[in-house]
């Protein structure tokens, strides 16, 4: 039985028949609270029948066996997410009294306070004999490490003894020997003495006697080795060495690795070259060439081989001093004993450009004509897509913000000003009249968090007084002092007030205030006065080449800042220098701050009462709740709380300034450590936690191969946005007034369901006990999914609401394909409907001559209605119906509302506000647009399939190839499918027969859309089950094999259609396959030089011990598994196609940039201005042809012979897997008769 069963049959027990379970004595309401005493059992009368005295008995006697199970079970390691100490406490004082009057219980006074409670008259069974046997050999065992921990105490004095001798007598490493006295008095007299330094003699006899007690003394619960426990402390260590090193607190982290150093166990599978390392770069910095030499040495005697960044940092404490001669010889002779040259110093490692000068300064003193190999001058791009692009044989203007210099420059300060607060409070639209009840809750509300921020800062400071006795060992101590006291509390009051009512996950809100603090700590590294101000002087410059009144217009954003980075004194290579924590530091201190909020906050019983003496009880929670068959920690708050903050109705929401917009032109990217917000750390790579092989593989690509992508990042970032206040201030109204489920704006929570009665009548039935579950259970779920969607739009439109009067930018990443999104999470334009609708480009454009007829086809477009007609005739269409359109557009919430019955419905009525506007101008060509017109890509991951193949009958479904009338696959495909279907129902197939009159284009969309991005059989079942059961009238009990029988059909179709593209999905999935069987993870390269490798391991369980409960860390990315095959095979096309469909928005971005096109996309729907539709479906098409005239699939199949066969390629003899894979990899599907030069005639193509 494990510990979280146990404890669920203890709590069922207590309901049933042991009365108020876990109860304080102080308090009537349930909570654990620190200090106070527990009680598990019922109040007992002394005039209690002999039934209940027996009944009583049996349960004591059960309770006494659970005790010992549940304390037998805390010694063993539990591999599941569980609480970490379960206990049942011993009984309150007043019922132990009652139980001995009744004689149940003997007075423990008198016998050994952990023995079992006996009942009178009764011998003691022998479950209670076996675990008290138990019992006490665990005491015993206890006994005797505690002596043994003595025994190693006085050892260790005993060593310490002898420390300055035998310090004296240490070896040196060679070339430290030939130091100067002068040199060596100055470091002894200077640095500071190490609390621990042994001999190595002294640690052989240390290990002697520790190995004879046979005891690890650094931790008594290990007591079994356990690899994965020794990685994840070293990572901890070298994580807390880093820590005190940034607060400059050296002599603590040597003291700290020292404690390690003096056990040679702890020496020898704790200690790493990192953490050498790390402390080498530290001594170098200070100029402490003896320090040098002590690690040298130490790294020696743990049999470690230095490698570069040990040498590079001893030759820079060596220029720094201006070491001997014979010294820096020394040590580059030992270099080249290695393998190593001055050469790679330079080469293979990125130094800051000071530390960079002092090798420089070593080496060439020791070699006097020593030169650096200049860095080759890096092309732009290898990729013949962009030759044209980055040629500068012609003059090239490219287009500039709409605003000028000194706007943007005070932009700037504004912007540098929110991300250094680190977080912002904008007011909420949502908006309800105030009662005084409201005045009263609020007022209530604020004296408790002044209380609360009283509570939260005392037990901090306590928290940290306890660590700081611990300092000797790696503990969170460090992370605790890199904020102020004060910040720390703000964090965690900001945690407080953003838990929903029904609480959060433990590992989210830990995970979620460990990276707070990381973030908080990585901009306050960044505002040093000496960053800050380099940073501030480049950016001033790097607005000249973006402001509108400035005449700098020649040259990409990332190639002018790269010309400033060049003279500048510092450059941003200190970005490099940022240190990601690891999962356990943020897990550890997110728990200690979750612990430390859950102990300190209390509020009363009752908040409103006018009693003077008020019980309290804690506002958060520890409880559990189940995800499937996984039982997950939650924080929960206590339901008062949650109904005062709604009660105070606040006016305000407070966001991190990394989900806001940003409020002037983003940094530009220049490199995968830089770019994006000014000082917020942003990944170029979006990736889960934990993920690292995408960092490192872009850092280990040429530079010039992620010019491309950071260029067209650049563009996309660079598009200034504006609010449309006319439809934001409508959006608005309706959600204060009880939301739309009709034009999706979500209710408040007043409209949610109410859960039916609890009672149900001593006869009912169980099933109608079960019925009564899922009508409650479902209900909760509703109201659950309406909190999250009302507080979603909240967001949004609370957010576009105080940028009303702004122009703001997004600055974009990726994905580790390629496909681009914007950073801030909640506002931006690749949101829903409603998001879209309020957005405007912030320059505007005149609609020139066919700018008002793109606007009405724009329209139609939205509205869902036309979608297999011309573009004339949807132009028709639109004049047909203007006086509806302008209707719409004057009287939306009064009119005919022509506008809420199409499919997006808000970014229509935008449209019509536009059209409006334009038509009732004096001339429409001059009126100036800022409306978004998309042009959205006909099934585009088919569209590349057919490419690849040249797939005619592809090709022409998917409107690769010029027709009248725009081609709808899916249309095509229930075509199929119905003729399928009558041909099996005239066969006399029931299942068939019932389909009858429900076969649409509506039912196999989703199926078709999503069958080039992988889906299975399976999930193609769901999709159509899920549309068969929003059907009223199709009978549900056929749903299952309905929805079977169209799957497979929509395959078949699909197949019969597209067999190019068939073929091509079968090679990517059987080569991912060998590719991954071999041990190996799928890699590519997009067009674009971007390296792509495929995350996709087999998941690892990390358990990290905590005092609210063990956590579990799912690691799904951990390079040091298995890849995952199944993973790896099923997403290899998907993720192909997604690279390609990303490398054709880059190349369109780029080239529409040069033509000065204002362009942004959302992934396959392209978006510009009204008058520049034409221009921008030109270049989309001319770069799909160049796309798709390189030789992609034979590119791909030589980049996987090479990198994954190369190994095996010479040798005489090859194994059957490898052969087939061999013959697999360069197997290419054939290619059809396709001619690619028909889509730049092609008018569907994006339409």
């Amino acid at each position: 039985m494990s510990v979280l069963r146990l404890r669920a049959s203890l709590l069922s027990r207590g309901a049933s028949g042991l009365g108020r379970a876990l109860r304080p004595e102080s308090c009537s309401s349930p909570g654990p609270e620190k200090g106070v005493s527990w009680t598990w059992g019922r109040r007992y009368s002394v005039n209690a029948p002999e039934q209940d005295r027996r009944r009583d008995a049996g349960q004591v006697e059960l309770l006494e066996v659970l005790e010992a199970r549940v304390r037998q079970l805390q010694t063993e390691y539990v591999s599941e997410v569980t609480v970490n100490r379960v206990e049942v406490a011993p009984v309150r004082t007043g019922n132990q009294k009652d139980l001995q009057a009744l004689g149940l219980v003997e007075d423990r006074a008198k016998g050994d306070a952990g023995s079992a409670a006996q009942p009178v008259g009764k011998a003691p069974s022998r479950w209670v004999e076996k675990l008290s046997q138990e019992k006490s050999d665990l005491h015993k065992r206890q006994q005797d490490l505690e002596v043994r921990l003595k025994n190693q105490t006085f050892c260790e004095s005993m060593i310490k003894k002898r420390e300055k001798a035998i310090l004296a007598r240490k070896a040196k490493v060679k070339f430290i020997k030939q130091i100067p006295n002068t040199e060596k008095e100055k470091a002894t007299k200077e640095r500071p003495t190490p609390r621990h330094s042994l001999s190595q003699k002294s640690l052989i006899k240390a290990e002697e006697i520790l190995t004879q007690n046979k005891t690890n003394f650094d931790d008594l619960a290990s007591l079994v080795p356990d690899m994965s426990k020794h990685s994840r402390k070293q990572v901890f260590i070298l994580a807390c060495l880093e820590c005190l090193l940034s607060l400059d607190r050296l002599t603590e982290a040597n003291q700290l690795f020292f404690y390690y150093f003096n056990r040679k166990r702890a020496r020898e599978k704790l200690l790493t070259l990192p953490m050498y390392n790390c402390l080498l770069k530290a001594w170098a910095k200070q100029g402490f060439l003896h320090q040098i030499s002590t690690l040298f040495y130490m790294m020696n005697e743990s049999k470690l081989t230095p490698d570069l960044v040990s040498y590079a940092s001893a030759l820079e404490c060596m220029g720094r001093v201006n070491a001997d001669l014979v010294i820096i010889k020394s040590c580059l002779s030992q270099m080249a004993q290695q393998g190593l040259s001055p050469e790679s110093l330079f080469q293979e490692m990125v130094l800051p450009k000071q530390e960079r000068m002092m090798v420089l300064r070593a080496v060439q003193k020791a070699q006097p004509g020593f030169s650096p190999s200049p860095a080759c001058s890096p092309k732009n791009t290898i990729s013949p897509l962009l030759k044209d692009f980055y040629s500068k044989e012609k003059p090239v203007s490219y287009p500039k913000v709409p605003l000028p210099l000194p706007e943007l420059q005070e932009r700037f300060q504004q912007q540098l000003q929110l991300e250094s607060a680190m977080t912002i409070t904008i007011d909420s639209v949502e908006k309800k009249p105030l009662t005084s009840q409201n005045h009263l809750a609020r007022d209530l509300l604020k004296d408790l968090k002044s209380k609360w921020e009283e509570a939260l800062m005392k037990t901090f400071k306590e928290t940290k007084v306890h660590m700081s006795k611990q300092k000797q060992r790696a503990s969170l101590y460090p992370y605790l002092c890199l904020l102020k006291n004060k910040e720390y509390v703000d964090l965690m009051m900001q945690a407080l007030f953003n838990l929903p009512p029904h609480g959060d996950s433990l590992i989210h809100l830990v995970m979620d205030l460990g990276m707070k603090v990381y973030n908080k700590n990585l901009i306050q590294m960044k505002m040093k006065p000496f960053v800050l101000d380099e940073l501030k002087r480049k950016y001033m410059n790097y607005l000249h080449l973006l402001a509108k009144d400035t005449q700098l217009d020649d040259c990409l954003p990332r190639e002018h800042w790269e010309a400033l980075e060049s003279e500048a004194t510092i450059c941003s290579d200190f970005f490099i220098q940022e240190k990601v924590w690891p999962d356990v530091v943020l897990v550890q201190l997110g728990t200690q701050l979750v612990e430390i909020l859950v102990q300190s906050i209390h509020m009363p019983t009752n908040l409103f009462s006018s009693q003077a003496e008020k019980k309290l009880i804690p506002v958060l929670y520890h409880v559990y709740s189940f995800l499937s068959v996984k039982q997950i920690g939650f924080i929960k708050p206590h339901p008062s709380f949650s109904q005062l903050v709604a009660d105070a109705a606040c006016t305000t929401l407070t966001f991190d300034s990394s989900v806001m917009p940003m409020l002037c032109p983003p940094m530009p990217w220049t490199s995968p450590h830089f770019g994006a917000y000014i000082l917020h750390p942003t990944k170029l790579m979006r990736c889960l936690d934990g993920t690292v092989q995408h960092q490192q593989l872009l850092e280990s690509c040429p530079k010039q191969h992620l010019h491309a992508v950071l260029d067209a990042l650049n563009q996309l970032g660079n598009c200034a946005w504006k609010v449309n206040k006319p439809v934001l201030d409508l959006i608005i109204s309706i959600f204060n007034s009880k939301g739309s489920k009709k034009l999706d704006v979500p209710p408040p929570l007043s409209e949610a369901p109410v859960p039916p009665s609890y009672q149900l009548s001593k006869d009912a039935s169980s099933s109608e006990r079960a019925r009564l579950r899922r009508e409650i259970a479902q209900c909760h779920k509703t109201a659950r999914e309406m909190y999250s969607l009302r507080t979603d739009a909240l967001y949004k439109l609370s957010i576009a609401h105080h940028l009303r009067d702004q122009i703001f930018w997004f600055p974009h990443n990726m994905d580790f394909r390629g496909r681009t999104y914007p950073c801030p999470p909640h506002f931006n334009h690749l949101g829903s409907d409603m998001t879209r609708a309020i957005l405007l480009f912030a320059e505007g454009k005149p609609l020139g001559p066919n700018g008002l007829d793109w606007l009405k086809i724009h329209l139609i477009n939205l509205t869902g209605l036309k979608k297999r007609e011309s573009l004339q005739a949807r132009l028709a269409y639109a004049n047909e119906i203007l006086e509806d359109i302008l209707d719409s557009a004057d009287n939306p919430l009064t009119g005919r509302k022509w506008w809420m019955d199409v499919d997006e419905p808000w970014q229509a009525l935008a449209c019509c506000m536009e059209i409006a506007r334009a038509v009732r101008s004096p001339d429409p060509e001059a009126y100036i647009s800022h409306f978004p017109v998309h042009q959205d890509g006909s099934c585009n991951g088919l569209q590349h399939y057919a490419a690849l193949g040249r797939d005619v009958i592809g090709a022409t479904s998917v409107n690769l190839m010029p027709c009248k009338v725009p081609q709808d696959v899916y249309s095509v495909v229930a075509q199929m499918v119905e003729k399928l279907r009558k041909k099996d129902a005239a066969a006399g197939r029931s299942i068939a027969q019932v389909l009858e009159g429900f076969i649409s284009r509506k039912l196999v969309k989703q199926t078709v859309m999503t069958v080039v991005y992988g889906v299975t059989h399976y999930g193609g079942r769901l999709q159509i089950e899920k549309r068969l059961k929003e059907l009223d009238t199709f009978p549900k009990e056929s749903v299952w094999e309905a929805s079977f029988y169209i799957s497979q059909l929509v395959f078949s179709s699909l197949s019969e259609m597209f067999s190019g593209t068939r073929e091509i999905q079968d090679w990517l999935t059987k080569s991912a396959h060998f590719i991954s069987k071999s041990g190996s993870t799928v890699q590519w390269v997009t067009p674009l030089g971007l390296p792509i490798i495929q995350p996709y391991h087999k998941s690892q369980k990390v358990i990290i011990p905590g005092s609210l409960q063990s956590l579990c860390l799912m690691r799904y990315s951990d390079v040091s598994q298995k890849p995952n095959t199944l993973k790896q095979k099923n997403a290899f096309p998907p993720n192909f196609i997604h690279s390609l469909d990303s490398t054709h928005m880059m190349l369109t971005a780029l080239h529409c940039h040069k033509q000065g096109l204002t362009f942004v996309s959302v992934h396959d729907c392209f978006w510009t201005h009204a008058c520049n539709v034409d221009c921008m479906n030109k270049i989309c098409r001319e770069q799909f042809v160049n796309l798709h005239s390189q030789p992609i699939l034979k590119e791909l199949s030589k980049y996987l012979l090479q990198k994954y066969c190369s190994g095996f390629l010479s040798r005489n003899s090859l194994s059957s897997n490898e052969k087939l894979m061999l013959k697999t990899l360069s197997h290419v599907p054939e290619r059809g008769d396709f001619d690619l030069q028909n889509v730049k005639k092609s008018t569907y193509f994006f339409s």
